[in-house]
């Protein structure tokens, strides 16, 4: 007869298995350079809004963006940050918490902040990057599926480390000529 003890099956996600880390320098017209993984491709932003220097560092493979927009500092910087603010709180709604962690490299002159938002808000990492004087840049990484956590996971973190490490190799091609804030 029946085997009266089934029991179904529990929810699972696929395994992903993730490329090694390996990382190219990605330094063309624009004013900063900085390294990126050999597992993405930065390409123009291409929306009729989009300003020079506005690049996308799209993840293929793990259907995310990271979007990034340059813009200079002339008397706006207040404005540039409180932009950067109200863009991460934005997902206060959906955030089970948002984690602030500074840059600080007065050697490059990079100066930022990191939100490292957790939980199944739409935006799970945005930054800022300045030189205080001349050059400000936003990123905020973007996955083109529904958020959830759980699922996202593993390749979430895995892109967390590769912005981090871009962040921390991100040079201002100009900085010898701006002053410290």
């Amino acid at each position: 007869m029946g085997d009266d003890s089934y029991q179904p099956k529990r929810k699972g996600y696929f395994r992903i298995s993730l490329p090694d880390k390996q990382y190219t320098n990605y330094s063309k017209d624009c004013p900063f350079t900085f390294d990126y993984p050999t597992y993405a491709v930065v390409v123009k932003d291409s929306d009729a809004d989009a300003q020079p220097c506005w690049l996308n560092v799209v993840y293929p493979k793990f259907r995310a963006k990271l979007y990034l927009s340059y813009r200079t500092v002339d008397d706006n910087l207040a404005s540039l940050l409180d932009e950067c603010r109200t863009f991460a709180v934005k997902h206060e709604v959906k955030a089970s918490a948002i984690n602030e962690r500074e840059v600080v490299n007065p050697k490059e002159k990079v100066y930022g902040l990191i939100y490292d938002i957790e939980g199944n808000a739409a935006s799970n990492m945005q930054f800022y990057l300045t030189d205080s004087t001349t050059n400000f840049i936003r990123g905020a990484l973007y996955f083109y599926s529904v958020p959830n956590k759980d699922s996202l996971e593993p390749v979430l973190a895995f892109i967390k480390k590769d912005i981090y490490h871009m962040v921390e190799t991100f040079r201002w091609k100009n900085a010898a000529t701006t002053k410290q804030p």
